[in-house]
């Protein structure tokens, strides 16, 4: 929280820049560069995207939504590192695992999976985006093998395996006293308690479900940059905020049909209650890779599956759709007034503030 408090003030420091031809200048202070700030997600995601882009094939590609039911969700909160990690293992085992059966595509596949913990309305709501090429390599290796086109996997029988999956090692889990309870449910700390709760959920429908195929590579790329480095809440949702009350708008997925945009009005204290509660433990990865595109493979994976489609690699992708909220100007960027080059003439540092407020044209130059 300090680090979104402080994020672009003097308390970190940071620079003057000045314009070599007409002398304008602006001051840029430095960013916290915390992964869950909302305005340092907007630069990572471009150079994150800029990152991803020689990775893509001319394939369809999917997004599959893997989610756990809600009671579950509770346990998860005090148990991130645990059970997330199992979110990511079990959405993955299960995709790759029904994707090499071969009465449905008979491949080994990849895929890239982020973790979101959030609902639209800052509930708690672990769950993972994963996008995957519509397509692997054959078990021999030596093809391609294409999903039907628009079709990726049957999302009932995923959801199936992923419940087996999930509840068969969240068991592990708890047999390994890896799991910690409190309040109402610290009674779950026993093994038949916990066994018996779980049962339930062996039999409820989990949901997992699977969006159209993008429109093309560029679009997956936009759209991923914008999954992995988003955050709870971004500064476009934000109605007011005072000292009392903070107003945001959200969507209302309950409604089939109809403006599902609604205005959400919350007591400070709970909005950064809720704001917090989807803080990821230090040193927790929030996107992954699995099978052909696990991150040792991943480039070798790439030149065969392009030479099996006999494709070469592709020229760097532009950035398409919204950026970040606010990109600050920085030394790549042009002058706003001439576009000439834009230089550092001063660096302050934390809690310092900039030694002149009009730096002379001979300075910046």
């Amino acid at each position: 929280m300090s680090a979104i408090e402080t994020c672009r003030t003097e308390a970190l420091g940071g620079h003057v820049a000045g314009c070599a031809k007409c002398g304008y200048h602006h001051i840029a202070y430095n960013s916290c560069k915390n992964r869950h700030c909302p305005k340092c997600q907007g630069p990572a995601a471009r150079d994150w995207m800029e990152a991803r882009a020689e990775d893509l094939l001319p394939v369809e590609y999917f997004h599959v939504v893997f989610t756990m039911p809600a009671e579950i969700a509770q346990i998860a909160y005090w148990n991130k590192k645990a059970i997330h990690g199992l979110l990511y293992k079990a959405s993955a085992e299960t995709v790759m695992t029904i994707a090499a059966d071969p009465k449905r595509m008979g491949a080994r596949v990849g895929m890239t999976s982020v973790l979101h913990t959030w609902g639209s309305a800052l509930t708690h709501h672990p769950h993972i985006h994963m996008i995957v090429p519509g397509g692997g390599l054959s078990p021999d290796g030596a093809r391609w093998t294409a999903c039907r086109p628009g079709f990726f996997l049957h999302v009932r029988v995923l959801s199936r395996l992923f419940r087996r999956l999930f509840l068969e090692k969240l068991m592990d889990l708890h047999r390994a006293g890896q799991l910690t309870f409190f309040g109402n449910l610290e009674r779950l700390a026993q093994a038949d308690a916990f066994a018996q709760w779980l049962a339930p959920f062996r039999k409820s429908e989990w949901v997992v479900y699977a969006k159209p195929p993008f429109g093309g590579p560029e679009a997956v790329l936009a759209y991923l940059s914008r999954y992995t480095h988003r955050v709870a809440i971004s500064n476009d949702r934000l109605v007011s905020a005072d000292a009392q009350t903070v107003a945001f708008r959200w969507k209302d997925y309950r409604i089939k049909s109809g403006d599902r945009q609604k205005v959400m009005r919350l007591a400070t204290p709970e909005f950064i209650r809720r704001f917090l509660t989807d803080v990821l433990p230090d040193g927790f990865h929030r996107i992954r890779h699995y099978g052909l595109l696990a991150s040792g493979v991943r480039k070798g994976n790439i030149r065969k599956i392009r030479a099996l489609l006999c494709v070469q690699r592709p020229e760097q992708i532009a950035a398409s759709g919204p950026e970040a909220e606010i990109i600050p100007l920085t030394l790549r960027e042009p002058c706003p007034c001439c576009g000439g080059p834009m230089r550092i003439i001063e660096i302050f540092r934390r809690g310092q503030k900039p030694m002149s407020r009009a730096p002379p044209r001979e300075q910046a130059a």
